[in-house]
C-alpha cells in the first residue's frame, strides 16, 4: 500500500498578489506539488499541473499552473458545472466527520463550492451535500490567466494560471469554529480534469483508486506549519 501524500502549507511571509501570476516572489515560500496520477479512463492527452498554497490569518491562498492542450470552457456562473470545463479542484476537509468542502474553478475563473456531505454516489448523485450559498461564495475570490470563456477550444499548447483565495470564515456555518489553523491536520486533495472537452482527462495530487473524485479516503494530509 503505498504511503499517503503529505502537503506542508506554510504560513506567507507577504500576501501574494491576487493576479494569476505563478512567479510572483510571494509564492517562493510555498511547497509545490504537482497534480500526477492521472486514471485510467483519461486520454492521451495527460496536461502537467503544478498546485501551490499559502496561508494567513484570515484564509487560504492558492494557484495552480497547468501546461494544458485542448483547453475549453463555456460556464460562467458559480454553481455551474465548471468540471465538466477544463478545470482544477482543491477538496478540503478540515475537521474528522465533519464532511469536506469541494472548491472547483474552471480555467476563466467561474468556480462552486459545495460542503458535501455524504458522498455515497451508489444512485449516481452525491447522496447529501449543500451548495455554498452565493453571498458566501462571493467571498471566495479567483483570478484566471484565461478569458472567462474559451469557445472554440484551443488545440495547441498553451499554460494557463488559476489563483484562488479562500477566508477561514467560510468554513465556519457548517462546521463551527476552528481557530488558528497553524500545527492543525487537515485532509485533502488536489485535481485536475475536462470532461467535456476533445481529448478528456481526470488526475489526482493523491490517487484515487476509481472514476470519482469524491472519495475522502483517498485523501492526502494538508498540515498547516506554525508561523
Amino acid at each position: 500500500m503505498s504511503a499517503v501524500p503529505e502537503y506542508t502549507v506554510r504560513r506567507a511571509v507577504s500576501v501574494p498578489p491576487m493576479e494569476p501570476a505563478w512567479d510572483a516572489p510571494e509564492w517562493s515560500a510555498a511547497d509545490t506539488i504537482e497534480v500526477a496520477h492521472f486514471r485510467p479512463e483519461s486520454s492521451e492527452h495527460r496536461p502537467r499541473t503544478f498546485a501551490r498554497l499559502l496561508y494567513e490569518r484570515t484564509g487560504i491562498h492558492g494557484i495552480f499552473q497547468v501546461h494544458d492542450r485542448f483547453v475549453r470552457n463555456v460556464r460562467t456562473q458559480y454553481l455551474d458545472e465548471v468540471w465538466k470545463d477544463s478545470c482544477v479542484e482543491f477538496f478540503a476537509q478540515p475537521k474528522e466527520g465533519r464532511g469536506y468542502f469541494n472548491f472547483e474553478f474552471n480555467c476563466g475563473g467561474a468556480f462552486l463550492c459545495r460542503h458535501i456531505i455524504n458522498p455515497d454516489r451508489s444512485t449516481g448523485k452525491i447522496k447529501e451535500y449543500v451548495s455554498v450559498p452565493l453571498e458566501l461564495g462571493r467571498t471566495i475570490l479567483a483570478r484566471s490567466s484565461l478569458p472567462v470563456k474559451t469557445e472554440p477550444e484551443i488545440t495547441t499548447p498553451i499554460t494557463w494560471m488559476l489563483r484562488f483565495h479562500i477566508p477561514f470564515s467560510l468554513f465556519e456555518p457548517f462546521i463551527g469554529s476552528f481557530g488558528d489553523v497553524a500545527d492543525q491536520e487537515w485532509k485533502g486533495n488536489f485535481y485536475k480534469c475536462a470532461e467535456e472537452v476533445s481529448h478528456p482527462h481526470w488526475a489526482a495530487w493523491s490517487p484515487v483508486d476509481e472514476l470519482n473524485f469524491h472519495l475522502p479516503r483517498c485523501f492526502g494530509v494538508i498540515r498547516f506549519a506554525p508561523p
